[in-house]
């Protein structure tokens, strides 16, 4: 089945540092999932999964400055 079929969203997740990470996927746990593919267990261990806001690509730029 082709991912185009299923739409996937951008999620910030908030991290315990206070900065965001941008994370990719159909909802906010499959955009973990694909993070944790990507991430050391102790970058994951910094992000606050039940923190996070759905953002729409084309206001990206708005939240640049947050990421970490």
């Amino acid at each position: 089945m082709s991912s185009f079929s299923n739409p996937h969203y951008m999620y910030l997740f908030s991290m315990k540092n206070g900065k965001k990470k941008l994370a990719y996927g159909q909802d906010p746990q499959d955009a973990l999932e694909i993070l944790r593919i990507r991430l050391t267990p102790e970058e994951m261990e910094q992000i606050i999964p039940d923190d996070y806001i759905k953002i729409n690509q084309r206001r990206l730029q708005e939240y640049v400055h947050l990421l970490g």
